[in-house]
């Protein structure tokens, strides 16, 4: 039974930095892939899942592309614990939301900033390591 209470301590902690990643990806792909969208970016959006924000290959945890850096800037998963955003979803999607118009101010290695890049329905980042 001790086994078990230790297991599941140990699963709450490591599952909240992900409920906030997850929780990023659903306001993302709501925001800028939802219903509205271009077919083909929310057919790209899908095919590059995590590649949003990370690269391919590397570890998730500690390795982000240059999107997901920029995003990083203004948005901590550490700052959007399961609570907080089950209790106040708008608040949460609002200051989520902030983040990514912040970030898409910053440009791209490409010169474009991630804002354009999105509005002309491009993957914004150029290194997601995912094609």
């Amino acid at each position: 039974m001790k086994r078990f209470v230790v297991t599941v301590a140990c699963l709450m902690f490591l599952a909240s930095p992900a409920l906030a990643n997850s929780t990023f990806s659903k306001f993302w792909k709501a925001e800028f892939a939802g219903a509205d969208a271009d077919e083909g970016f929310q057919k790209a959006v899908k095919t590059q899942g995590c590649y949003i924000c990370h690269i391919n290959g590397e570890d998730k945890k500690k390795v982000r592309n240059e999107y997901g850096e920029a995003i990083h800037k203004y948005l901590d998963a550490e700052d959007f614990p399961r609570d907080y955003v089950k209790e106040n979803p708008e608040e949460a999607k609002a200051k989520i939301l902030a983040g990514f118009k912040k970030a898409g101010e910053h440009k791209s290695k490409d010169g474009k900033t991630f804002a354009e890049k999105i509005k002309n329905n491009e993957i914004p980042a150029t290194n997601s390591g995912k094609e």
